[in-house]
């Protein structure tokens, strides 16, 4: 049996001729993950960095989301390239590579995703469900057209490399977090500060000069349409668990009682 591999993110993304909108899955959850898939959202990202998330759990939601029309992107916790071949095995085809701070960092990554002589990708496809077990035909000779690299700027080093990443061979786009670029800045809790916004901007128009999509993460409404209007190709615009986090928290208080007490202690 011969079988196809999905489009990858950036396929879908010129193909939309428009911004694509997504959120985070990050709860380690294949049913929480089906149930952001059929949002109608156009894209996913099942986070490994900051979630409890391992080989096994990643594979479930891959699993979860796959029958739905969305993209799935995934964020690995390190830009490693045993962690990458093992990611690529499962069958991700979308990598969000997290703090990637120089051009030498991004190369790295790209040569994690490619076989050799272009990469130090480990072959073992044959037993992995990234060709589908040889259902793919030719998988190794095309399996870098199967696969999107993301690299994501999220220091101050990296944004004043961005340039330089952004012209690495194989970086298809670059992700901006404000919420970590704050911090390196010394603004630690201020993704909202106008000095980091002017950075993420910067990138913004760094990536349209390289003629490269740039995202960003941004869960304040008003500040993903700024950062869609300044360029940016896609955004992040909430997740999974601060969605359940908020919503708990409104039920409790509509139907929860104040105790008197705490009504005078906030006046």
């Amino acid at each position: 049996m011969s079988l196809q591999l999905s489009p990858t993110f950036y396929s879908a993304l010129s193909d939309a001729g428009r911004p694509l909108a997504g959120m985070w899955v990050c709860s380690g959850s294949p049913l929480v993950a089906e149930i952001c898939a059929g949002s109608g959202l156009d894209w996913v990202l099942i986070d490994a960095e900051h979630s409890p998330n391992g080989l096994e759990s990643i594979l479930a939601q891959l699993h979860a989301v796959s029958g739905y029309p969305v993209q799935a992107m995934v964020r690995p916790p390190v830009n490693d390239t045993v962690v990458i071949k093992q990611y690529l095995d499962l069958g991700v085809q979308n990598l969000l590579i997290p703090m990637v701070n120089s051009a030498f960092e991004a190369a790295s990554a790209v040569a994690a995703v490619r076989y050799p002589p272009h990469g130090v990708r480990g072959v073992g496809s044959a037993l992995a469900r990234a060709s589908r077990w040889n259902r793919v035909p030719d998988y190794l000779a095309a399996a870098s057209e199967s696969i999107s690299l993301t690299v994501q700027i999220e220091s101050e080093a990296a944004a004043s490399a961005v340039e330089e990443i952004l012209a690495v061979d194989g970086v298809d786009g670059i992700f901006l977090g404000p919420s970590d670029l704050a911090a390196s800045m010394g603004l630690l809790g201020q993704q909202e500060n106008p000095l980091v916004r002017a950075v993420v901007e910067h990138c913004l128009e760094a990536a349209k000069a390289a003629g490269k999509p740039a995202g960003v993460n941004a869960f304040n409404p008003d500040t993903a349409r700024a950062y869609l209007d300044a360029g940016a190709s896609f955004v992040l615009v909430g997740a999974d668990v601060a969605v359940l986090a908020r919503e708990s928290e409104r039920f409790a208080k509509t139907f929860i009682p104040v105790p008197e007490a705490a009504e005078r202690d906030s006046y």
